[in-house]
C-alpha cells in the first residue's frame, strides 16, 4: 500500500471517529506510519485537500447509482414523485452501510454538511453533480417559498446525512432495508410538508 493511500485511510478513520477539525495533520502522518512530516502536505496540500481526497474514494459509486435512479425517474415520471426522488437521494448512500469503509464515509458526510450553510453547500465545487441534479428535479415540486426561503431541500439532505451517520455508528451486518425505507419516508415527508399559515406570516415579517 502506497503512502498516499495510507494517509487517506488514516485520515478517514481519525476524521470519522474524532471529527474533521479535531485531528492534527501530525497525528494523521503518524497513524499512517509516515516518517516524513511533510508527506501529507506533499500529497494533499492541506486539511481540505486531504478531506476532498478521502471523500472522493467513495463518491463515484454514489454518483453512478444516483444518476441511474434519476435517469429512470425522468424516463418514466411517477404520478407521485416525491417519494421516488427521496429514494433516489437516500438509497445510494444507504448502500454504503454495507460497504468497506462506508460507515466512516457516512459519518464524514454528516460532518461536512453540518460545516456548510445552504448557500455554501450549493455553491461548493465539492458537491456531487447528482445532488445538483436531484435539487433541480425536486425544486419545481415544492412551493417557491420552501425552496428560496426555507431551504427545504437542504433540510432533507441534512436529515439524510444525520440519520445515516447515526446508523453508521451501530454494528455492521444488520438488515438495513427497513431503516432505509423508513428514512425515505421521512425525507419524502420533509419535502412534502406544507408551509403553515404561521410560518408564512413570520416569513413576511422577516427580511430575506
Amino acid at each position: 500500500m502506497d503512502g498516499r493511500l495510507r494517509l487517506m485511510l488514516a485520515a478517514e478513520e481519525l476524521f470519522a471517529d474524532r471529527g474533521i477539525d479535531a485531528v492534527s495533520l501530525r497525528e494523521i502522518n503518524a497513524a499512517a506510519g509516515q516518517r516524513n512530516a511533510s508527506a501529507l502536505q506533499y500529497h494533499f496540500g492541506d486539511r481540505e485537500g486531504l478531506l476532498r481526497a478521502v471523500m472522493a474514494r467513495h463518491h463515484p459509486s454514489v454518483e453512478a447509482a444516483r444518476h441511474t435512479l434519476l435517469d429512470a425517474f425522468e424516463a418514466d415520471p411517477p404520478p407521485e414523485p416525491l417519494r421516488p426522488l427521496a429514494g433516489a437521494f437516500v438509497r445510494p448512500l444507504a448502500a454504503h452501510l454495507a460497504e468497506p469503509g462506508g460507515r466512516r464515509y457516512l459519518r464524514l458526510l454528516d460532518q461536512v454538511v453540518r460545516r456548510a450553510s445552504p448557500g455554501a453547500l450549493r455553491a461548493s465545487t465539492q458537491e456531487p453533480t447528482s445532488v445538483n441534479r436531484w435539487r433541480e428535479l425536486v425544486g419545481p415540486l415544492l412551493p417557491e417559498i420552501a425552496v428560496t426561503r426555507l431551504h427545504r431541500r437542504f433540510t432533507a439532505i441534512r436529515v439524510t446525512y444525520t440519520e445515516l451517520a447515526r446508523r453508521a455508528e451501530t454494528g455492521e451486518g444488520r438488515d438495513e432495508r427497513l431503516f432505509t425505507s423508513h428514512l425515505i419516508d421521512v425525507v419524502a415527508s420533509v419535502l412534502a410538508t406544507p408551509v403553515s399559515e404561521e410560518t408564512a406570516a413570520l416569513l413576511v415579517t422577516r427580511p430575506e
